[in-house]
């Protein structure tokens, strides 16, 4: 494996690290945002 091969996956294999990252960040503020909904769908109900 030349240098250039070399390096082309090892910016794939970054690329999907950053990713992954950003897909468990959207996951991690949509659970958030659908518990402030819950919680304020309770609050307006007065539990």
């Amino acid at each position: 494996m030349n240098r250039t091969k070399r390096r082309a996956r090892a910016i794939a294999i970054a690329q999907t690290q950053d990713s992954a990252k950003l897909l468990a960040a959207r996951l991690l503020m949509l659970t958030t945002g659908v518990t402030a909904v819950c919680i304020a769908y309770l609050a307006a109900r007065g539990f």
